[in-house]
Formats: structure tokens, sequence, C-alpha cells
């Protein structure tokens, strides 16, 4: 049976890992893998997170199955950091919430549902996307088809031809797929005026808008960073959202998220929350329960809570900082090309703008490692590596 089988390309992200590691340039620099790093390089364990975890040693007492959707005190605090402890949808009981392995886990679960509701429904994804998102939609039987979302002109949304392509192109039951702030791989989000008129269309023509916020905290604030997230689930009947704790509580490898749904009527969640239960079951039956509890220690505990917003801060900040450092590293290198637009977007990721050509000179000649259409992770870069960073751009141009 085996041998009918055929090799995989490697995942050209990963893939930057493995060579970056067995690059012996000691001034090699990664800017491809999509995690936050500190000043020294490192994805550190949140102090608050080292907290709660420690609590978590001392006082539970079991690892009994937790139940298909998982803890039901996170799914409400999670529910309330994304969308607002005072959202209506919530106090109206129209929500279903899931406990995931991770945002795409919630992912995943969420396409399965949809397609459980409408079998082959067709889900518009933003061009450019994460990565992962068309594979993770594929396979759980979706039809994908784009729009324009990125304009590499103006270095923002090109919401007017986004607009036109929804407006155009799309039938009602046609599910849109949105970032919900710190747009990966582009840095440039929808505005809140944007949002609205996207609100309006999604109304009009009886689309599902399905938003995945996996970098909640790391652009402006937690309840900014949502702001539009939120006037979506104020202005439509349905909704459902993807919600990741790896970012912005560094729990990568505890594989940390919540799945939403928004119906109609508290009676239509009743029913959601089964068919969603039942997609579970059929995949991997409960979610892993340790970032989970650690998560929701740290939400149910106002001084472990208020840790976690500060060091949450601090990491935002430095991303900012970092935007504006190599803007200005460029200018001093004698760059003539105009960067100033990373000052302008938000979250970790940015485009460079330059060819895969240059890419490629980045990364054979100067060991600046990031993937081939030019996107970089800020927070790769330091106080030690900026410079150099900034020269290899000016040599490669």
């Amino acid at each position: 049976m085996f041998e009918s089988l055929q090799s995989v390309p490697a995942d050209p992200i990963l893939n930057l890992s493995v060579l970056y590691r067995k690059d012996s340039n000691p001034k090699k620099v990664d800017l491809g893998v999509g995690v936050y790093k500190d000043e020294a390089g490192h994805t550190a364990i949140m102090q608050a997170v080292s907290l709660a975890e420690e609590r978590l040693l001392v006082e539970e007492d079991t690892k009994a199955y937790v139940g298909m959707a998982g803890s039901k005190k996170f799914c409400d605090l999670l529910a309330q950091v994304t969308l607002g402890a005072d959202h209506q949808v919530i106090s109206d009981q129209r929500i279903s919430v899931a406990q995931t392995p991770g945002g795409s886990g919630a992912l995943r679960v969420l396409a399965e549902f949809i397609n459980v509701a409408k079998p082959g429904s067709t889900v518009w994804v933003g061009n450019p996307t994460w990565a992962n998102h068309i594979p993770v939609m594929k396979s759980a039987g979706l039809t994908i088809k784009t729009y324009p979302y990125y304009s590499k002109q103006t270095k923002t949304v090109d919401f007017d031809a986004m607009m036109a392509t929804l407006k155009s192109d799309t039938k009602a039951g046609d599910v849109v797929l949105l970032h919900g702030c710190c747009h990966n791989p582009s840095g440039a989000d929808l505005t809140l005026e944007q949002w609205q008129a996207t609100a309006d269309l999604i109304n009009l023509k009886g689309l599902l808008p399905y938003v995945d916020i996996a970098y909640q905290g790391l652009g402006e604030g937690m309840d900014e960073d949502a702001a539009g997230l939120r006037l979506m689930a104020n202005s439509v009947p349905e909704m459902v959202i993807a919600s990741s704790c790896s970012k912005n509580f560094g729990l990568y490898r505890e594989r940390t998220g919540t799945a939403i749904i928004i119906s109609a009527t508290s009676q239509q969640a009743v029913v959601a929350q089964g068919q969603m239960n039942s997609v579970i079951r059929a995949n991997y039956s409960m979610p892993p329960s340790h970032g989970a509890l650690a998560v929701e220690t740290i939400l149910a505990d106002p001084k472990l809570n208020q840790i976690w917003r500060d060091e949450l801060k601090i990491m935002r900040k430095r991303i900012k900082d970092l935007r504006t450092q190599l803007v200005e590293a460029l200018k001093a290198e004698g760059v003539e090309q105009d960067f100033s637009f990373i000052e302008r977007q938000k979250g970790m990721f940015s485009f460079l703008d330059i060819s895969p050509e240059q890419v490629e000179k980045l990364v054979n000649e100067h060991s600046v490692y990031l993937v081939s259409s030019s996107r970089i992770n800020l927070a790769g870069l330091n106080q030690t590596n900026i410079v150099y960073v900034a020269k290899a751009i000016a040599a490669v141009l």
C-alpha cells in the first residue's frame, strides 16, 4: 500500500528553521518562524504562566478527561476575553464555545462544523493569508476561493478591490475568512470603518464571517485588537471565531485555543454546541488540558491577570519599537527605498517587499533567514542584530 505514496515538499517556513540550525555563521538571524522572541532571542515562558503552573502542580488532583468542549470555565473566560465580558451575544446565550488544540485546532473544528451545516461550502480567503489556512479548509472539505487583500503598491489593505470581489463574486451562504488583528503575513489590518463596511456587505449578501484572531494583544491592546471582531459580532446573526493562546500567553507547544460559534438564537446555539462537540469527538475526542488550565488560572486571578497583561504590554511595545528601529537603521545605511510602512503596520509580521532573488541572497550570503515572499518576523530582531540585518538588506538592494 505505502509504495504508492508521494513525497510531500517540506514546509518552507519550518524548513528555514532546519537550515538556520545547521548554519555555522555566528551572525545568523532567524526572521522566519512566527514565534515571539525576547531581546536574548529566546521564547521564554511568561512569568504569569510559570506562577500558574506552580499553583497547578500543587492544586491539580486529577488527569481525568475534561469533556469534548474542554473546561467550561476556560471557555467562559476566553469568550469574555475575545468578545468582551459585556457583549450582547454572551448575555443572550447565543454562543457555543470549545477548548481546542491551538488556533489550528479551532480552525479545523470550525471548518468541519461549517461543512456539516453546508457540505462543500465556499470559503473566501484573502490574498495573501497565513500559509496553513488553505490546507486546513481544504482538508475539511470546503471549497477555496480568494479575494484581494494586500496592496503591494500602498502597503495597506486593498480594500476597494476586496469589497468589489466580495460584492460581485460571492453568493449567499459563502464564508469569508478574516484576520482579527496583526495580519499574518502582511501586518496590514482593517480599520474599524472597514470592519463595519465589511459587516454591512456580509449582511447584505447573506455571508458567514469566519474570524481568525491569533495575535490578540500584540497590536494595540487586548480590547483594541478585538474591536473589529466585536463590531462584526454586533452586526451579524451568525459568525465563527478561532482564537489562539500560543502568542499572547506564549503557550506554543501546549496547543491551547478556542472555537466560538455565534448563532442567531440561543436555541440554535445549543444545537451548534452539540454539532461542534460531535466534530471534536470524531477528531481528537478530548482537548489537551494543561495549557488551558494555566490560562484559566491566570484569567481567574486578578494578580496573575495583571502580571500577564503587564508582560504582554512589554512584548507589544518591544515589537513596535523594533519596527521603528529597523526603519531608522535602513535609513542610516543609505537605503533610498521607502520602508516607512513597517512602522505603520501591526503585530509581528511585515513584507520587506523585495524579490525572491534578493531574499535568496539574504539567506545564502548573509545568513538572514526569511521566507521567499519576504515576510519577516520583527520579533526576531534585537539590539545585537538589527544593524547587521539593515546592512544585509542594503547590500542586496
